[in-house]
């Protein structure tokens, strides 16, 4: 695939990926075939050592421990690179550096002004107005969790590949947290990966539950994302979605 021109690199594409994980002679995963629609959530749920993280890292181009056999096409047919953000389970915070240094940490590495107001902005809405100048170390795991939430945010690209970005935060926390990245990032491609059934239904266009040997896509309810937890409709999807996945639906 070719570079894309600039005006491209703003456009949330259609990614498709088809094929099969291996890690020596074991099948992790596969055959799957998955599809992100344009612009909207992908919510991704399956029992853990399944291999969900290792899709999402291969959909990011990144490094695995074993092969994939298969293709990954994007609608516009040039490369993903520099139009994607990323969050993995692990905040991946420099110890050394704040937690306003951290969420401009991009920017940085890039050579690029970094917009100080904007991430001083998004910190105070992500709870951490008065935690700006402090370092990992003094964080606690949801307050760090949080920085790492933020430093995705900030670099508002078309494709945002979430790896369990809730999962450290506290049930209230949490939800303003879904509500703000489904905010930030409206009209984008997102992939969420999660084990968390409710958080699955509340915020995915699609979910799709990832097996060893393939993929079932799950039914949501007709209401749009975000969705109200309380609503008969997203209890009930939730229940069957955790029944299921719990071997007794």
């Amino acid at each position: 695939m070719t570079s894309p021109p600039n005006d491209r690199r703003v456009t949330p594409p259609v990614i498709r990926l088809r094929g099969s994980y291996r890690i020596g002679a074991e099948i992790l995963f596969g055959p799957v075939d998955i599809t992100l629609g344009a612009g909207q959530w992908t919510c991704i749920l399956g029992r853990s050592g399944v291999g969900k993280s290792t899709l999402l890292r291969v959909i990011a181009g990144l490094d695995c421990a074993g092969d994939f056999d298969g293709s990954l096409h994007v609608s516009d047919a040039v490369t993903l690179a520099g139009r994607v953000s990323l969050m993995a389970q692990s905040d991946l915070l420099l110890p050394w550096l704040t937690v306003l240094e951290n969420t401009v940490l991009g920017a940085q590495l890039r050579g690029e002004q970094p917009d100080i107001g904007r991430a001083q902005r998004l910190l105070a809405r992500i709870g951490l107005r008065d935690h700006t100048h402090k370092k990992p170390g003094a964080l606690s795991g949801g307050m760090r969790q949080r920085t790492a939430l933020a430093r995705t945010l900030m670099e508002d690209r078309p494709v945002a590949l979430l790896d369990e970005p809730f999962s450290a935060l506290d049930a209230s926390t949490r939800a303003d947290m879904q509500e703000l990245a489904a905010e930030m990032l409206q009209g984008k491609t997102v992939l969420l990966v999660t084990h968390d059934p409710a958080e699955a239904v509340r915020l995915g266009h699609r979910i799709i539950v990832l097996k060893p040997r393939g993929v079932q896509h799950w039914p949501t309810p007709v209401s749009k994302p975000v969705r109200d937890q309380y609503a008969p409709q997203t209890i009930a999807c939730q229940a069957d979605l955790l029944a299921h996945l719990r071997g007794t639906g």
